[in-house]
């Protein structure tokens, strides 16, 4: 009879401790968030032109946009093509190896493109590229 009411008493006394597991979520949860590697957007919405040789670029730190009103947006603020270069020297001193992506609209000029291609490179940017769509 002892033996039956001890049992009874483990039965009730055996519980499942959910407190480490939700830490374990939550560290997880921390480690994710931390190693996550931010794209910085230019911030507006371009309509790239297509091209058949287009490649993903998955190493992109910074994307400059040229929308088809011939606008200028870094991080979704409108720049001055001569403010371009001062931008981009704060950027590549906080990441030399950054990587910078244009993503110019179809149909904005090509001039400016040009502008903003020599505003990167005479701030010193080394790794530049311009987005385009695959047709596929």
């Amino acid at each position: 009879m002892a033996n039956i009411r001890s049992l009874r008493l483990r039965n009730k006394q055996t519980e499942l401790n959910m407190t480490p597991l939700i830490d374990m979520v939550f560290i997880l949860l921390i480690f994710f968030i931390v190693t996550t590697s931010f794209v910085k957007e230019a911030g507006v919405e371009i309509n790239r032109p297509m091209a058949n040789t287009a490649v993903t670029n998955e190493s992109t730190s910074l994307v400059i946009g040229i929308t088809q009103s011939n606008e200028v947006w870094i991080e979704g603020k409108i720049y001055d093509v001569r403010s371009i270069r001062g931008y981009m020297n704060r950027f590549l001193a906080e990441t030399p190896e950054g990587a910078v992506v244009i993503a110019a609209d179809k149909e904005c000029k090509s001039g400016l493109l040009i502008k903003v291609l020599d505003a990167c490179r005479e701030a010193g940017a080394a790794n530049l590229s311009v987005a385009a769509r695959n047709p596929a």
